[in-house]
């Protein structure tokens, strides 16, 4: 029990967590400061007895303040019932308008409920049912008291899948960091035109699929913030990754805007040759070059009218987002710091504003739609070249607290506290992602819809979608500000809305789903995941049978994508080699001596390795492609339905792109991909290796995919 049972009920009346199971098994007790500034993060005051006593008490009556639920979430072919307030004594009707017009009524079911005296007024609850046979879709519930001619109240209704589809058998492919990827075309940063070089050399591989880092738009400002998973926003995508000579047309470009664009274009494409990513550059570069095309590309009346129907259909939303851009460019990426009346979204400074600037917020949205011709682009050309699925893109856990996101959706996201994971066995000292949490009450009464937004802008040009950290959908680690990452409280979320949302979104789209649900999972999350047809993610350093031994690859979990390393790793050989225990010694983030680690860490690989040996996939002395070849091979080999190839090990890469836990004291997403001898390596350079044939032809031979179209002869063999 904790010491403070009423704080402890408060907390679990809102969803937060008082007590759970940290890495190891042990059962650790959240702190009381840190339950409380959660609460207040939730508008809740749990700071004294009598605040906990008043907030018990309003949690029980706010349900009866309200005429309709927030919203409600429902699986195909259930019938769900729900409350309906009214003043005592009046009758109510309730519709569901579905999403093409057409109008269901709720039944009303015998079920008295004594009624209760709100507020000084006397309020009776009516319970109503669903249809079982409403279709999949977005729907609304209208209340009318009293014979009403308009509704009372509304709320959203979504009617989901049971489970996600599109399964097409075993499958494999390849995974990028597209930063990383350059080609001699390239402005200093792999762009969109080298992820359809590289999907297209993948399709005649036999890959089906190619997973990228997130596109996310990070501020348009510099220094550019480098972490695909740090944006400040999930929804519009960074428009550096265009491919700037395929915007528009050669013939279409005026003679002074083409010279213009080979200057920029020279001199970016000088820092292909670098080892780093200087986004800055590249992004002071694009930015003069989109900003030339500008207008040229819109004095032509169809690519008007086609700009204005992508105008119209991303909303209010993108003119938000184009907004806090240009509101960036002049007063700085956050938003906290802006003048007053600029820190909302809606308020008469920010529409005079947004009026005296409104050729820059045109231009910012203009880069939204062109990013999206050449995302469809992409996928076009993936699936054209014979991949099942095509790109699949990754979603991030969250934004940025100074971004788009949290400035035009902050009545849906909670301040003063931050995202993050407690410690874990790879993360000793926990880890705080500086991105504001979805407030699980706000998103319930904003019926989901900016969820669902921002599902529907990832799954538009994909055929599939990771998710990060999966597990948020069920719950979040909160970090009050101020606390270090491993002083937070879990706070639930309505997981079989979330899910919901998602599968009905992912259907709509034909995609499909991948959770990233690495780390420390609640008991039964994974279950229901794969009951509901998202497919989880299995590395084959932590994969583990009951007694502790690597799992053989016929005992993989079928529902997942399954991998030999992660971003959050080196590279595969670099792994073998131990440099990940190499820089945390040197980065300061080990919690025990670098003797004990690296002992550990050998015993693990060792392990690993001698179950290769045992199976006759690998040679006693092997070398580290040898090796990395094999592990390939036996990952290749499981039962998970999807097997994919980091595009740095078919490199032989060995360099880290990201180490948990730092920020500047590591150029973290800002190396480039690299050979064996660390030296930049082209995606020319990628495509005509042999390695990296030789590894997809092994994959493709295992997985039982498409026959490749190269020469396999050798194949078994390594190239030095």
């Amino acid at each position: 029990m904790h010491d403070n049972p009423r704080l402890a009920e408060l907390a679990a009346r809102h969803g937060v967590v008082t007590e759970y199971q940290d890495w190891t098994g042990a059962a650790t007790r959240v702190d009381e400061p840190t339950l409380v500034a959660v609460l207040r993060a939730l508008d809740v005051d749990g700071s004294t007895p009598e605040s906990i006593e008043l907030a018990l008490a309003d949690a029980d009556e706010r349900p009866w303040r309200r005429m309709l639920p927030p919203s409600l979430v429902t699986r195909e072919g259930q019938s769900p019932s729900f409350p309906v307030h009214v003043p005592h004594g009046d009758a109510v009707r309730v519709d569901i308008v579905l999403e093409d017009g057409s109008v269901r009524a709720a039944e009303q079911l015998q079920n008295w409920v004594d009624p209760r005296e709100v507020d000084g007024t006397f309020v009776g609850r009516a319970t109503f049912q669903l249809p079982g046979d409403l279709p999949r879709g977005w729907h609304e519930l209208r209340a009318y008291v009293r014979g009403a001619a308009v509704p009372t109240a509304t709320a959203t209704v979504a009617v989901v899948p049971q489970r996600g589809g599109v399964d097409r058998g075993p499958i494999w492919g390849l995974m990028a960091q597209l930063y990383q990827v350059r080609s001699a075309g390239s402005w200093g940063v792999g762009d969109l035109r080298d992820a359809s070089t590289l999907a297209e050399w993948g399709a005649g591989h036999g890959a089906d699929f190619l997973l990228l880092n997130p596109l996310h738009a990070p501020a348009p400002v510099v220094p550019v913030e480098p972490s695909p998973y740090l944006p400040v926003t999930r929804r519009f995508v960074d428009p550096s990754i265009v491919r700037i000579d395929e915007v528009i047309d050669a013939g279409r470009m005026p003679e002074h805007v083409a010279a213009r664009l080979a200057s920029l274009g020279a001199a970016a494409k000088a820092g292909n040759a670098l080892d780093g990513i200087d986004r800055d550059a590249m992004w002071r570069a694009k930015r003069d070059a989109l900003g030339a095309i500008f207008e040229t590309d819109l004095d032509d009346r169809d690519r008007q009218r086609a700009f204005g129907e992508f105008c119209e259909r991303e909303g209010e939303g993108l003119v938000d987002f184009a907004t806090y851009c240009v509101l960036a460019e002049q007063y700085g990426r956050d938003w906290h710091a802006w003048p007053d009346g600029l820190r909302e979204p809606v308020t008469p400074a920010v529409a005079a504003f947004r009026d005296a600037n409104d050729g820059r917020v045109d231009f910012y949205r203009w880069l939204q739609w062109i990013v999206d011709e050449q995302l469809a682009r992409v996928q076009a050309d993936a699936r054209a070249s014979g991949m099942r699925i095509g790109i699949v893109h990754d979603l991030a856990v969250g934004v940025h607290r100074h971004g788009s996101d949290a400035w035009s959706l902050q009545d849906v996201l909670a301040g003063d506290v931050s995202v993050g994971a407690p410690p874990d066995a790879f993360n000793q000292l926990g880890q705080d992602w500086s991105q504001p949490p979805w407030r699980p009450d706000r998103l319930a009464e904003a019926g989901y819809s900016p969820f669902r937004d921002m599902l529907r802008a990832v799954f538009r040009h994909a055929g599939g979608v990771r998710i990060d950290h999966i597990l948020g959908l069920f719950r979040l680690w909160w970090i009050p500000n101020g606390n270090s990452a491993g002083q937070g409280a879990y706070v639930r979320y309505d997981a079989e809305a979330m899910l919901g949302v998602l599968l009905l979104e992912a259907e709509r789209a034909g995609a499909r789903v991948i959770g990233e649900d690495l780390g420390v999972v609640e008991a039964g999350t994974r279950r229901t995941l794969a009951d509901r047809g998202v497919s989880g993610t299995s590395i084959v350093w932590w994969e583990r049978d009951a007694d502790d031994r690597p799992m053989d690859p016929g005992e993989y979990r079928e529902a997942c994508l399954a991998a030999v390393t992660t971003h959050d790793l080196p590279p595969t050989a670099g792994y073998l080699e131990l440099a990940h225990v190499e820089l945390r010694e040197r980065l300061g983030l080990l919690t025990r001596s670098a003797d004990e680690e690296r002992e550990a860490e050998r015993e693990s690989i060792d392990r690993v390795l001698a179950r290769l040996e045992e199976l006759g996939m690998l040679d006693p002395g092997a070398s580290v492609d040898d090796r990395v070849v094999a592990l390939h091979r036996f990952v290749a080999m499981s039962a998970a339905n999807a097997f994919g190839v980091a595009v740095a090990d078919l490199a032989r890469d060995r360099r880290s792109v990201n180490q948990p836990g730092t920020s500047d004291e590591y150029p973290n997403w800002s190396i480039p991909l690299a050979g064996s001898d660390g030296a930049p390596m082209s995606l020319e350079e990628l495509v005509s290796s042999p390695f990296a044939a030789a590894l997809a032809a092994a994959s493709t031979r295992v997985r039982g995919a498409v026959t490749p179209a190269v020469d396999e002869t050798g194949a078994g063999d390594v190239p030095g």
